[in-house]
């Protein structure tokens, strides 16, 4: 048991050293909150932004593209994903490595569910690639999702790589 405490705590601190995503946009207006082009970054911080967020009392629209830790941003009770969305996930991993920390994708996982939760633990926890899905896929493998309302079906953009291709940029520590 001491050598699991070790390595969890290892993995804590590890994982605290990642830094804050500076491209992310999370902007109030009005009775929404928009998650905006959200690489992800630490699994706890998200934890803790996830909380803040629910509580809010307004409207979550994920907008753009939605990575790594932001993914479990989208089960939130109050959220919904702009029509154009790009979901994105891979396996947790410290920053600027290759290693893939114990416990996080557990972590990750349980915020996850239907499909979605089907496919991050059949591999999606474990791939070091980046698993881009449109946000009518993602509702597909989890009805519970929703389309925000008035948000356009039309799929793409040039800031977003079309469904199952990575973004370059995405090869960085998300």
């Amino acid at each position: 048991m001491t050598r699991f405490r070790l390595i969890l705590t290892l993995a804590a601190a590890l994982l605290t050293l990642a830094p804050a995503p500076s491209h992310a946009r999370i902007v109030e207006r009005g009775r929404f909150i928009d998650v905006e082009n959200h690489r992800g970054g630490n699994v706890i911080q998200m934890v803790q932004l996830r909380e803040r967020l629910a509580r809010s009392g307004k409207t979550v629209r994920i907008r753009g593209y939605c990575r790594s830790a932001c993914t479990i941003l989208t089960t939130l009770p109050n959220a919904c994903l702009g029509g154009k969305a790009r979901i994105g996930f891979h396996a947790p991993r410290i920053p600027n490595t290759r290693i893939i920390p114990p416990l996080v994708d557990e972590i990750m996982g349980t915020f996850y569910r239907g499909g979605i939760r089907d496919r991050w633990f059949a591999g999606w926890n474990r791939s070091l690639d980046m698993q881009v899905i449109s946000a009518q896929e993602y509702v597909r493998l989890d009805p519970q999702t929703r389309i925000c309302p008035g948000q356009g079906q039309r799929q793409g953009s040039l800031a977003q790589p079309p469904s199952g291709r990575e973004d370059p940029a995405d090869r960085r520590t998300a």
